[in-house]
């Protein structure tokens, strides 16, 4: 992050700056002195710097970084303020002065203190010019496209882009602070389980361009339905300023109406006709999926894109729209798109090799969205000579649509010609009662509880040739269940 001094910081965050004790002991604040002396000699001052990696994980503070003490729900980050200053922390953010001999900024909520910090570090940088601020939401690929989006932008200037999926009102601050004088490209992942949750970190920073990828299940039942999923999506867009973009995909009604919320231009994507940016003569195959990129006033462009399935297209169309509004060429584009061989771990990564047995693990996430397009691509890229397998477990969060839409799964599947179903988990099986009632009444459906006995299942029952797709829920933990199959089939 770019440097503050202590008195800056202080009063971005609303906070009261505590400087270590004096040598004779005494505590001393802001207000008291200018600066003061601790036991060992080092002098620290209002003026005093620290620019060091911001963390609210105390196992990841770095000498001169800054530690934010933030409650949790099953632990209080204030008792391990601690080992992050034996980890050689400069600064602490506090919501109660600790006794501890470094500076320390004693604020009411640690978790909004950290939100100011970050948007006070990003509006001095944004008012040099140079700061171009992309958000990205959706109810899936949001970390897909951030990084594909990424290793566009890296390619015409230094960027920052969320970690793993830091997307809520930690990560999307801890992602802005670590900003510097020299980025121009800051990529924010944005999630929300509420109404109101992305209207927060807009404002914390206003992008200048908002990506809305689409409106599903995912989390309905926190959001209590699909129109207050609707509602959290759009504020992505309705406070951009007039000179942003909103990038929305064409081909999801529910999205594409947001083009009437925002004051923002709207550029759209998808593959259907009239969108500025469209993919079409799509071949999904084993390595991948091959399409052809247009972009509005522009040729087409062959793109072999090494990332499976025919949903990631729409992540690709997203992140080329966006990148586009920033005027990067399209070869660029196309040649960063081509060097991607996998979005990110256990979404749609390509394991196994053993016995020309190919296993898919998509298991961090899935919605019916998600579920259904991992399926169909399962079905289309199965070899000649094997089968189709599908390892699946629950769709989590999903209310009251749980149950009939873990049935319309199993329909699918059986209607999809997967030949072997596994379903794993008591949440998921109305998956496996769905498909017999189909017509997987021969064994095709097999029902398990844990992962241990999915793998013994499959490692007896794997043939030459198989194509196994593993898919759930992260909570339900079958990703774990997709890297062993790789190991073993390695």
């Amino acid at each position: 992050m770019i440097a503050l001094t202590l008195a800056e910081l202080a009063e971005a965050v609303a906070g009261q700056l505590h400087l270590p004790r004096t040598e004779c002991g005494e505590r001393t604040d802001l207000r008291q002195h200018a600066d003061q002396q601790d036991c060992s000699g080092t002098v620290t001052t209002a003026s005093t710097t620290v620019d060091g990696e911001v963390t609210t994980d105390s196992r990841e503070v770095t000498p001169g970084g800054i530690f934010v003490a933030k409650p949790g729900e099953c632990d209080d980050g204030h008792r391990f303020a601690p080992d992050a200053a034996a980890a050689g922390a400069a600064l602490l953010i506090v919501e109660r002065l600790l006794d501890l001999p470094l500076p320390q900024i004693v604020v009411t909520d640690s978790v909004v203190a950290l939100g100011a910090f970050a948007a006070e570090v990003v509006r001095r940088v944004r008012a040099r010019g140079r700061l171009r601020v992309i958000g990205v939401t959706g109810s899936n690929g949001k970390t897909t496209t951030k990084n594909l989006l990424r290793d566009i932008l890296c390619e015409v200037g230094p960027t920052v882009a969320a970690r793993k999926s830091f997307n809520n009102e930690v990560g999307v601050p801890l992602t802005m602070l670590e900003v510097t004088w020299e980025t121009e490209f800051l990529v924010l992942e944005m999630g929300a389980s509420r109404t109101g949750d992305i209207a927060r970190l807009i404002r914390l920073v206003i992008p200048d361009i908002g990506i809305v990828l689409k409106v599903g299940l995912a989390h309905a039942g926190e959001f209590g339905g699909i129109e207050q999923t609707v509602r959290a999506k759009a504020e992505m867009v309705t406070d951009l300023c007039a000179s942003g973009s909103a990038v929305l995909n064409g081909d999801d009604p529910r999205v594409a109406a947001m083009a009437e919320l925002t004051p923002a231009r709207v550029v759209q994507f998808g593959l259907g006709n009239g969108t500025d940016v469209r993919a079409t003569d799509v071949t999904v195959h084993p390595r991948g999926t091959d399409f052809t990129l247009t972009v509005a006033g522009e040729a087409g462009v062959r793109v072999r894109f090494g990332v499976l399935g025919e949903h990631h297209i729409m992540n690709a169309l997203a992140a080329t729209a966006a990148a586009r509004c920033l005027e990067v060429p399209i070869a660029i584009i196309v040649a960063a798109l081509e060097r991607v061989t996998l979005a990110e771990r256990w979404r749609m990564q390509v394991l196994g090799g053993r016995g020309n047995i190919t296993i898919i693990n998509d298991a961090y996430n899935a919605s019916p969205d998600s579920m259904l397009a991992a399926l169909k691509t399962l079905a289309q890229i199965r070899h000649p000579e094997g089968r189709a397998i599908a390892v699946l477990g629950e769709m989590s969060e999903l209310g009251e649509y749980a149950e009939e839409e873990h049935d319309q799964i199993g329909l699918l599947a059986v209607r999809l010609n997967i030949a072997q179903l596994v379903v794993v988990g008591h949440s998921a099986r109305r998956v496996h009662l769905s498909a017999i009632k189909e017509g997987s009444w021969d064994g095709e459906s097999h029902f398990v509880e844990t992962s241990a006995a999915a793998l013994s299942f499959l490692r007896d029952s794997l043939q030459d040739h198989d194509t196994v797709l593993v898919k759930s829920s992260n909570s339900a933990g079958l990703r774990f269940l997709g890297d062993e199959l790789g190991e073993w089939l390695s």
